[in-house]
């Protein structure tokens, strides 16, 4: 891949995998996933940026600080990394990104994380809008928790679907070689 091209980890936080309404759907292998594209990406000095979703109203288990708000010690950013706070379901809504990824003259984004349906979906389809010339989901990193409606894995396969092939190019993250 080109040296325009950023690892985008989003939201892979400690809440993620302490939930009290259910189990993350497929967390171990979605996390060894995520893990390795990390490792791939500092190996061969990718940029790598870290979404961390942050709530600053009081109590909320997303205020910054608490363990639950704190990214997973599995994908703990180096400091030479690049960690952005949202808080929003949009990566890019007022925050920092977009213009981080422009002096860095990124153009293709590798975007892995929590949660599909939420932040994952919304950040892919922004990504598309703002115009990167590439965007690639890692089908295999990123997860969500079931809903009344659906189950995680059926949500999974269908965010993959829908965004693949309009928004994002879908890869495996044993494909992904930067």
């Amino acid at each position: 891949m080109s040296k325009k091209t950023a690892l985008l980890l989003v939201d892979v936080q400690n809440i993620m995998f302490s939930y009290e309404g259910g189990a993350l759907w497929n967390e171990h292998q979605v996390l060894r996933n995520i893990s390795s594209l990390l490792t791939k990406a500092r190996q061969s000095s990718t940029t790598i940026i870290h979404i961390q979703h942050t709530d600053p109203s009081s109590g909320s288990m997303l205020s910054e600080g608490k363990f639950t708000w704190e990214i997973h010690r599995d994908v703990r950013p180096l400091p030479t990394e690049i960690v952005v706070r949202k808080s929003s379901w949009d990566a890019f809504y007022q925050t920092t990104l977009h213009n981080k990824l422009q002096e860095l003259e990124i153009r293709n984004l590798v975007i892995a994380g929590m949660q599909t349906e939420f932040c994952l979906d919304t950040t892919c389809r922004r990504a598309y809008s703002l115009g990167y010339k590439e965007n690639i989901l890692v089908k295999d990193a990123h997860s969500t928790f079931d809903t009344d409606v659906l189950s995680a894995d059926k949500i999974v396969e269908h965010h993959n679907n829908i965004l693949g092939g309009r928004f994002v190019t879908l890869k495996e993250s044993r494909e992904i070689m930067f």
